[in-house]
């Protein structure tokens, strides 16, 4: 049994609506799962939704609806705006999916058996909106708290703890032996420099139910529910089990069903913003340590997007609706900036210009005007016949090919990109330096113009398969316009020579119309 490349969003609280950040992890994350299929793999991405917690009982008591109908509203909301994402995903969890909530009790009852948790009187500070207790260290340094934290309350009361800090000294280890475990290197750094200078408390694993009832019961002590961020980041592990894993369901003591054929778990990459890197870095692995669990291989990192400059808020008005840009401009296009203009671990910047120029002149200009280009005059010279097959740019398009396929498995989408344009703009070069229009006018160069019209429509051919990942309706244009036979998923399709001689091309139709907007 092979396992599957299991890759995972993080899942978004259900208490607020999509925005910019979470329609780029939800994209790259899929970019990465459509790359590790063209390329063979067998893949597994997961992503969902966090619905427990303080917030959305508040938000909910407030509309005067209970928390269960609060989130099935809302699930509709983000399961509609997955779909318009184009998502390739193969499960959507939900945190109040009894599946789920049965593998984080039986993960409770098994860290409590094992004498992870133990209950303890506290007195201390709560921030109400991040849902997190807070220390003396968390103070400014005039003893005011930072706006991030809103409403903090003094609360004096028992709760169950998971002995975390006993584990500091190991996951020190752990991070200095795996470099590959957190990414990129510097939010490995973050990570260490964090754990080698502070001790690294005990977590607090529960609220209790007469604050907090909107949460799954502790099963050992049902006066209290599961903290909301120990609850959520078993989601990763918990569908695995709920799906018959054995990886995943023999740390809990519980047998896989017979014939179960599903192999997940340890996730590959776990994707994540920077805001949670401590959650993930820190809480999760010791959480699978203790339970004797496999850890996953990567922990992956983004920065977070502005728009022009400045930090995205709804309240002034500064933000980006990827359901509007979709809307006007096309999801492959919205698809290929985000991936484009921004690598994973820096901060990004979204600007209406930026989009702009990249549609004109990389979509429309660059890939699009070389398919208009190629077919138009394969149909206008050879009645859309394709001629013997020539070599002429096929060292410079295997090369392209091996970089773009390197950036893929390299969990570099963007890099990809840049890799598939030089093979972009070589063949618009192409076009240039032959002149094929002045070719067709002589008959002494019919060789070379069937040479050079066979050279720019296999490019495209090869062009769909690379840009497949990010832009796969854009892949599939491409090769219905060539009547290409097989699949623009499949990287067996980049090999060069693919459009055999007598192959009947389709007519060109534009793959992004050109907009002529004044900046707005």
């Amino acid at each position: 049994m092979d396992k599957r490349f299991y890759i995972t969003t993080a899942i978004d609280y259900v208490n607020g609506a999509p925005h910019l950040g979470h329609a780029y992890e939800k994209v790259v994350a899929d970019v990465i799962a459509r790359a590790r299929r063209s390329l063979g793999q067998s893949v597994f991405f997961l992503t969902g939704l966090d619905e427990h917690g303080q917030k959305v009982q508040q938000a909910a008591h407030d509309l005067g609806q209970s928390p269960q109908a609060y989130c099935d509203d809302l699930a509709v909301q983000w399961s509609s705006f997955v779909q318009s994402l184009g998502l390739s995903h193969d499960d959507f969890v939900r945190t109040t999916d009894a599946r789920h909530q049965h593998i984080v009790v039986a993960l409770l009852n098994r860290l409590h058996a094992t004498g992870h948790f133990y209950k303890s009187a506290y007195r201390g500070f709560y921030s109400v909106k991040e849902e997190t207790f807070l220390t003396e260290k968390d103070r400014n340094p005039d003893g005011s708290w930072d706006p991030q934290w809103g409403v903090v309350q003094e609360l004096v009361e028992e709760n169950w703890y998971f002995k975390l800090g006993e584990h500091q000294s190991w996951l020190v280890e752990y991070l200095e032996k795996n470099p590959e475990f957190v990414q990129p290197t510097n939010r490995r750094n973050e990570v260490l420099g964090f754990l080698r200078s502070q001790k690294l408390e005990d977590l607090c694993i529960s609220r209790p139910s007469s604050r907090l009832s909107w949460g799954i019961p502790l099963p050992f002590d049902p006066g209290y529910v599961t903290y909301v961020w120990f609850d959520a980041l078993v989601n990763y592990f918990s569908i695995p089990a709920a799906l018959g894993d054995p990886a995943a369901l023999a740390p809990l003591g519980s047998p896989a069903p017979a014939g179960s054929s599903l192999s997940v778990w340890p996730a590959d990459i776990h994707l994540i913003g920077k805001d949670i890197l401590k959650f993930h870095a820190v809480y999760w692995p010791i959480m699978l340590h203790a339970l004797g669990a496999p850890l996953p291989k990567t922990i992956l990192v983004h920065g977070w997007w502005q728009k022009d400059g400045a930090k995205l808020s709804k309240s002034t008005g500064n933000v980006v609706d990827p359901l509007a840009i979709i809307g006007e401009w096309g999801l492959d296009a919205f698809r290929y900036y985000v991936v484009r203009e921004l690598g994973i671990g820096p901060d990004g910047n979204w600007t209406d210009d930026g989009f702009r120029v990249r549609y004109n002149s990389e979509l429309a200009n660059g890939l699009g005007n070389l398919l208009n280009r190629a077919v138009n005059m394969l149909n206008k010279y050879r009645a859309g016949v394709v001629p013997s097959p020539s070599r002429t740019l096929a060292a410079e398009a295997t090369a392209v090919v091996e970089k773009t396929r390197a950036c893929y498995l390299a969990n570099d989408p963007q890099g990809a990109l840049i890799a598939a344009w030089e093979l972009v703009n070589r063949a618009n070069l192409f076009v240039e330096e032959t002149k094929p229009f002045h070719l067709a006018k002589d008959p002494a160069q019919s060789e070379l113009l069937d040479s050079v019209l066979y050279n720019l429509v296999e490019s495209c051919r090869i062009l769909a398969v690379l840009v497949q990942p990010v832009m796969p309706a854009t892949a599939d244009k491409i090769f219905a316009q060539l009547k290409v036979c097989g699949e623009a998923s499949d990287w067996k399709q980049s090999a060069w020579g693919g459009l055999a001689q007598g192959h009947q091309v389709g007519a060109p139709i534009p793959l992004f119309p050109r907009k002529d907007l004044a900046p707005k």
